[in-house]
């Protein structure tokens, strides 16, 4: 069975997409729509502006999810999923691909997104960490043991988990996580405590977006990241990614349940080879690949 799994949020690069605006009369087509729908020229950022314009979260977030929908809609004769899955912001990029969004409406959504979690990040001063070489039971009890407010937000493959929280929080869990034996506990330079608690004024703000969008049957199930279960009815899909901001992604235990439910190969579809590396990391049995523009 043929999985199509859809990066998230630090998958950019500079030029991103321009090898599918030239290569594609559709591509060229929806790139401008996308212009059109965000007010401003995504296009000019993601072909030719620095990696600093792309670190932007209003730009960083509907760039990965316009390179990963688009490349879907370009292989369409080649698209035949059995399963989808996306890493975060990666879960949109999967919901347009398997019909239960349309193009437009995912757009907007994630730049309601991106603008609502910077608005959160804004409001207070928050941080992530990645803590390698620990089971993800002592990084658990580490956070829930710490003062303040500290989670486990990614459960990207065995061994590596990213938590996410308050900066103090976060500094003293990762002293805590080093003394218990992690090989690394790292904080990242990212903008704010992603799939945390700190993350509720961005879900109340999107909720209302996502409750005000229409969902249509999917072509496929999707694993989405709160339950990491697949799912393919609409009123479901629509609760879980509600509850996405604030609830830790479940990667492991998505690309675990679809390899039980049959996924024999996995095809990462957007910028860079990251989840291909975790799904090696979680069973080396699979195949992982790129897509490949027509």
């Amino acid at each position: 069975m043929n999985a199509y799994i859809f990066p998230g949020q630090g998958a950019q690069f500079t030029g991103m997409g321009l090898d599918l605006y030239k290569g594609s009369n559709e591509a060229k087509e929806l790139f401008k729509k996308a212009n059109d729908i965000l007010g401003f020229s995504i296009t000019d950022i993601m072909f030719e502006g620095s990696a600093e314009d792309l670190k932007q979260t209003k730009v960083t977030q509907p760039a990965v999810f316009l390179h990963s929908a688009i490349l879907a809609k370009t292989i369409a004769d080649s698209f035949k999923p059995d399963m989808v899955a996306g890493h975060s912001l990666g879960e949109f990029s999967a919901l347009v691909a398997n019909e239960t969004l349309s193009f437009e409406d995912g757009l907007k959504l994630v730049f309601k997104r991106a603008l609502a979690m910077q608005k959160a990040c804004d409001m207070q001063q928050s941080t992530m960490a990645a803590v390698l070489g620990l089971e993800d039971h002592i990084v658990e009890n580490i956070c829930n043991n710490t003062e303040g407010v500290v989670v486990a937000a990614n459960y990207n493959c065995p061994g590596q988990l990213v938590i996410s929280g308050e900066i103090n929080a976060v500094n003293l869990a990762c002293e805590r996580l080093k003394e218990a034996g992690a090989r690394r506990a790292l904080v990242l330079p990212v903008g704010g405590a992603f799939h945390s608690p700190l993350m509720e004024p961005a879900r109340e703000e999107l909720a209302n977006a996502i409750e005000n969008t229409k969902f249509n049957t999917p072509i496929c199930p999707i694993y989405q990241n709160v339950s990491a279960q697949a799912v393919d009815q609409e009123d479901i899909i629509k609760a879980n990614l509600i509850k996405q901001l604030t609830a830790p992604v479940k990667w492991t235990q998505s690309v675990q349940q679809m390899i039980a439910d049959g996924a024999k190969n996995f095809t990462e579809v957007g910028p860079g080879k990251v989840l291909q590396g975790l799904v090696k990391k979680i069973d080396r049995s699979v195949a992982t690949s790129s897509a490949i523009i027509p």
